[in-house]
């Protein structure tokens, strides 16, 4: 999908384009999994490499800063959080999301599937948006993935709570699953959090992109959005860590639990299927001859078999 967009400058409203010929200085081009028929078009009407767009297309492209000297062109790839329904469970991972600057004339934006990031810009929610100041829309992209980050990690604590509270009731394997899952999930986020920050200390160092006053703020809370986003990501995983510890010793002593009653009811019900496998022997016994032998020995079963229960039950044994 190829979407291009254009901030006209008198009114500051984001108009779209539909005819790529069309283009002006200042466009945005915002490309979602496209086809290789709109790589080719879009990198012959900007003249860039086709490379350069396919980069971020590649789900296991790493966070990185490239610089094209002889056309000019700088691609960011940086690595952003989804979140994808895999039957009835929500499972995060993160995919590469390109920013190419191609000289001063225009930005693009390449990902693999539509993201939230690209939906603020195209829906008008920022008002200091501008498709032609370059630097901006960057520093905007990059913190509005640190927010993201921060939302799908709110998201991942509270899935974390309500597994630890499904475990506490029952010994089912579903939500350890789910934990562990959350747990790679955390690691996954750790490395690309730790890989966008590289990113915008180099940016900030402001040899890559000039840096204007105003917008040098939005780079700052960038950094300090996406440094909360890895302590917070660092946080989470110690303490989905700790809870799995002590959801394994939970599950371990219900489990212990569970034996330990079913071993009680066996030793009960074995008195009276003892008693009557003796006196069902064929040899001589005591009340054979006995009318009311039968009677005699259901009440020394009963009796006998009410003294070890309770004698199992002041041991703690049929909790």
């Amino acid at each position: 999908m190829l979407k291009l967009y254009n901030t006209e400058i008198e009114t500051g409203k984001l108009k779209q384009i539909k005819d790529i010929q069309n283009i002006e200085r200042g466009t945005w081009i915002n490309m979602i999994a496209p086809t290789e028929k709109e790589i080719q078009t879009v990198a012959t009407k900007v003249n860039i490499q086709e490379d350069f767009i396919r980069y971020a297309l590649d789900s296991e492209e790493k966070a990185r800063i490239d610089i094209e000297e002889d056309d000019n062109t700088i691609l960011f790839i940086i690595d952003t959080p989804v979140a994808e329904k895999e039957g009835e469970s929500i499972i995060y991972t993160t995919l590469p999301f390109g920013i190419i600057i191609v000289r001063d004339d225009y930005v693009i934006t390449v990902s693999l599937n539509k993201n939230s990031i690209t939906d603020v810009f195209e829906k008008g929610k920022l008002k200091t948006f501008a498709t032609y100041k370059k630097s901006r829309f960057i520093f905007q992209i990059l913190y509005q993935n640190a927010v993201n980050f921060l939302t799908c990690l709110r998201q991942i604590n509270k899935e974390t709570e309500i597994a630890e509270s499904g475990i506490k009731k029952s010994m089912r394997n579903k939500e350890l699953i789910k934990m562990l899952e959350l747990e790679k999930t955390l690691v996954y986020f750790t490395t690309s959090l730790k890989s966008n920050e590289i990113i915008m200390e180099r940016t900030a160092k402001g040899k890559i992109l000039k840096l204007y006053d105003d917008d040098e703020d939005i780079l700052d809370d960038a950094i300090i959005e996406n440094r909360q986003a890895l302590e917070m990501t660092q946080i989470y995983s110690n303490i989905l860590n700790t809870t799995m510890d002590a959801c394994a010793s939970i599950i371990s002593n219900n489990l212990n639990g569970v034996m330990k009653f079913l071993t009680s009811i066996t030793i009960v019900l074995s008195i009276p299927t003892m008693i009557s496998s003796f006196w069902g022997m064929n040899v001589e016994l005591p009340f054979q001859d006995f009318k009311w032998g039968f009677p005699i020995m259901l009440g020394i079963s009963i009796a006998l078999t009410l003294i070890v229960t309770y004698w199992l039950q002041k041991k703690d044994m049929l909790k």
